[in-house]
């Protein structure tokens, strides 16, 4: 009588611990990187991040929110396009967003209220058909005036 009751606790552990499938419906965000967290006027801030989508439809856009409690004026939120990526079902990668402190041909970032900027990013994937990553957020960046 022990054993069976000892077999089946060991089998129930063992398919409790198993891993989740990685890939859902509603796609998933990593921050992977950011290259600095110190900016200063003509430099350039990227953060890299790893993705999944189990429909493979993540071909759509990155919510991006700039949070600067102190100073409203350079707060802002706007949509980062993604690339196309091949669909295909299970679905991983990676994508980098780019930001510029007064740099040409990249969205300005620049500190709006003559002091230096103490900012978070928040970011969330949404893919083709509109199911959206849980959102995540950068560590404090320092954007120096």
């Amino acid at each position: 009588m022990r054993y069976p009751i000892l077999m089946c606790l060991v089998l129930f552990i063992s398919l409790a611990s198993c891993k989740k499938d990685q890939f859902n419906t509603k796609p998933s965000l990593k921050l992977e990187s950011v290259n600095t967290e110190d900016l200063f006027p003509g430099q350039q801030l990227t953060f890299t991040f790893s993705f999944t989508d189990k429909e493979g439809d993540v071909s759509g856009k990155i919510f991006v929110e700039k949070y600067e409690p102190t100073c409203p004026g350079s707060s802002f939120k706007q949509d980062y396009t993604v690339p196309n990526f091949p669909a295909s079902g299970n679905q991983k990668g990676e994508v980098t967003v780019t930001f510029g402190y007064n740099v040409s041909g990249l969205s300005n970032i620049s500190p709006k209220c003559m002091r230096n900027d103490t900012a978070v990013f928040r970011f969330a994937l949404i893919d083709k058909a509109m199911n959206a990553s849980d959102t995540i957020q950068s560590q404090p960046i320092i954007l120096h005036y």
